[in-house]
């Protein structure tokens, strides 16, 4: 069974940084694609970044290109968002999840696995 256990969360100042972390466990995760989600109040939840954990290709939205960075620690099944010149609109509780690997381009993937969220606040 697939578990996501995402940490690192919490509030921040505009232009601050944090760094996300999604423990993976129950599957070999060679074989899967890896993103980050977000979803603020009221909101639809939005794809983030999405990264093949085989070969380290990654993508992302438009709205977090250049300031986020998607990665993976294979020896410690954990995927990482670093996010840097936070704003106020990326508030939002943000989840990891993961797809079987298909082949596919990296934004055309729905994910089957999902893990409970984690809080990130930013302050003007």
């Amino acid at each position: 069974q697939v578990q996501l256990v995402e940490s690192g969360g919490g509030l921040v100042q505009a232009g601050g940084s944090l760094r996300l972390s999604c423990a993976a466990s129950g599957r070999t995760f060679s074989s899967y694609i890896m993103a980050w989600f977000r979803q603020g109040s009221g909101e639809k939840r939005a794809f983030v970044a999405a990264i093949s954990w085989s070969s380290g290709n990654t993508y992302y939205a438009d709205s977090v290109k250049g300031r986020f960075i998607i990665s993976r620690d294979n020896a410690k099944n954990t995927v990482y968002l670093q996010m840097n010149s936070l704003k106020p609109e990326d508030t939002a509780v943000y989840y990891c999840a993961a797809s079987v690997d298909y082949g596919l381009e990296l934004g055309r993937y729905e994910y089957d696995y999902w893990g409970q969220g984690t809080q990130v606040t930013v302050s003007s």
